[in-house]
């Protein structure tokens, strides 16, 4: 393990000295790309550097302990040391597993609502503010592609786009089937109601991500229909692209110019592909290993939200929080970080099965 952090070390040092080079500072491409690669060893070379001086004091304590005026001393530093060594341990452990290549990618957010006719399209408009609210604490920025909305609120379909450092790392294990459980405002007699959402999270695909064939796509530009003031209905803004080998739709009418719904379909449609991709090497990996870390299969049923308990359970990690209006409201950090924390766990059981 250490051998190849020595050779990540020397590449991280290489990288060094290359982003000082006025060549490549010129280079924009070329910079972009080596401060990524450098971004991404920082925190393992960090963490090494950390624990080799680590081992220097420990080497340095147990040199005293044959001093019987330091012995004492030494034994309580080397209990300090010896636990701060085993943690930086399992954080090298962690930082050393396959990094996930879309990690750092915005993505684009579909939910739609599934059984439960209004009180579904509701709680779709929740997990809507819910994702909104928690995108404002990151400081990521949330742009609506296409919404239709319920006639008693909410969404019957909302499709949007996230854009932010490291979206797709925190979002990802969020695809899944969100489960809610209450009593709507027009039951008489108080009963609890059960409802269904889906939530897709889709890195957003870039160029160099997948090639589309111009041949391939039949587009269709037609009146915009809903808000909009005088501008509805007066211009042909909206565009509706298909994909004819695959039979992916997609359609956008937000902006009033019909290039912007063009371009925003275009990202819609290149990462719904690119997803499409995904999932079947997640279920190739998954089939080949016996092990699905973070599929993101969207038939799986991965939360219930329970509004008159005031609960939220993930049925994957068996987490039950108490405190749904926070959770509602954004606060979905200790979610995430332990979601994040099991499969990272899994992945190093399976790492260490294969090895």
């Amino acid at each position: 393990m250490f051998e190849k952090i020595e050779e990540l070390e020397r590449r991280y040092q290489e990288l060094e000295a290359l982003l000082a080079d006025p060549a490549v500072i010129g280079n924009q491409v070329e910079f972009r790309k080596l401060s990524r690669e450098h971004a991404e060893l920082s925190s393992l070379i960090a963490a090494y550097r950390c624990y080799k001086k680590i081992l220097a004091e420990i080497k340095g304590n147990r040199e005293l302990l044959t001093d019987p005026d330091m012995k004492e001393m030494a034994e309580d530093e080397l209990k300090s040391l010896e636990a701060e060594k085993a943690a930086l341990e399992a954080d090298i452990q962690l930082l050393l597993l396959p990094k996930d290549p879309n990690d750092n990618k915005s993505v684009i957010l579909e939910i739609r609502a599934g059984t439960g006719g209004d009180e579904s399209a509701l709680f779709a408009g929740d997990l809507f503010r819910m994702y909104s609210r928690f995108a404002d604490t990151n400081r990521w920025k949330v742009e609506t592609i296409s919404a239709s909305e319920s006639e008693r609120g909410g969404f019957k379909e909302i499709i949007a786009s996230v854009e932010g450092e490291g979206v797709f790392a925190k979002l990802k294990y969020e695809s899944g089937t969100h489960r809610v459980q209450r009593v709507p405002e027009t039951e008489a007699q108080g009963r609890i109601h059960t409802s269904a959402c889906t939530v897709a999270i889709m890195p957003e695909a870039e160029d160099v991500d997948i090639e589309i064939n111009p041949t391939d796509l039949k587009i269709d530009v037609y009146r915009s229909s809903g808000a909009g003031g005088q501008h509805v209905n007066t211009t042909d803004s909206a565009v509706r692209i298909t994909h004819l080998p695959t039979g992916t739709v997609v359609a956008c009418q937000e902006e009033r110019s019909q290039i912007k719904n063009r371009a925003k379909a275009m990202k819609v449609l290149k990462t719904r592909i690119l997803d499409t991709i995904l999932q079947e090497q997640n279920a190739k990996l998954a089939a080949d290993r016996k092990l699905q870390v973070g599929s993101g299969d969207r038939s799986e049923r991965i939360r219930t939200y329970n509004f008159p308990q005031g609960r939220m359970t993930d049925h994957r990690i068996g987490l039950t929080l108490y405190r749904l209006d926070a959770i509602l409201a954004g606060d979905i950090g200790e979610i995430v970080d332990a979601l994040r924390a099991h499969y990272q766990m899994e992945a190093l059981q399976a790492q260490s099965e294969a090895a």
